[in-house]
């Protein structure tokens, strides 16, 4: 009885690897046909599943107006509590795909933790996370792939992922060049 019960789970077991198999393959021929999708994933950290959830996400972009209108878009951004004097910035708002966000998430982590050749992205959020932390570090990373993907109006180009950052939040910006602290 017993046996026959974990032949069947093992058979399910090797069904269910077949089929995820076949959508990896059936993914990563999609993302080598479409050419915003293999730029996207130029830059560091990001794979074949978080490019096509994130063109899935954005699909136009012609949508936003500007690159920066990703971030809040995709919930990146934080919360503000105002009333009166009080001006506090909360937890990120959490709005719009959460698969999206959690794979710039995940690529974020891998760019600041297995990546290891030298990016602006890679610099810009090790100091970050020195200054912050690394959680808070991760998130703005993620607002700053949507800052400076292909697919959302972002300079990003095939071979030239460190000039995309002359499309980094406004903290990094100083008169057209990245800061050296970040700030």
């Amino acid at each position: 009885m017993i046996e026959a019960l974990v032949a069947k789970l093992a058979q399910l077991r090797r069904h269910v690897v077949l089929q995820v198999a076949a959508l990896d393959r059936d993914i990563r021929r999609l993302v080598r046909s479409d050419e915003t999708l293999r730029r996207f994933m130029t830059v560091p950290g990001v794979g074949p599943i978080t490019a096509v959830a994130f063109l899935s996400t954005i699909d136009d972009p012609g949508r936003f107006r500007h690159a920066r209108d990703v971030g809040p878009y995709l919930g990146l951004t934080p919360t503000r509590y105002q009333s009166g004097e009080v001006d506090r910035q909360g937890r990120i708002s959490k709005c719009g795909d959460a698969f999206t966000r959690s794979c710039l998430y995940e690529a974020a982590n891998v760019l600041l933790t297995k990546v290891q050749r030298f990016s602006p992205l890679k610099a810009w959020a090790t100091r970050l996370a020195k200054r912050i932390g690394g959680k808070k570090a991760r998130v703005a990373s993620c607002n700053a792939f949507g800052l400076t993907a292909p697919s959302s109006g972002g300079r990003a180009r095939r071979g030239r992922w460190p000039e995309a950052l002359s499309t980094a939040p406004a903290p990094l910006r100083r008169r057209g060049r990245l800061c050296r602290d970040g700030g």
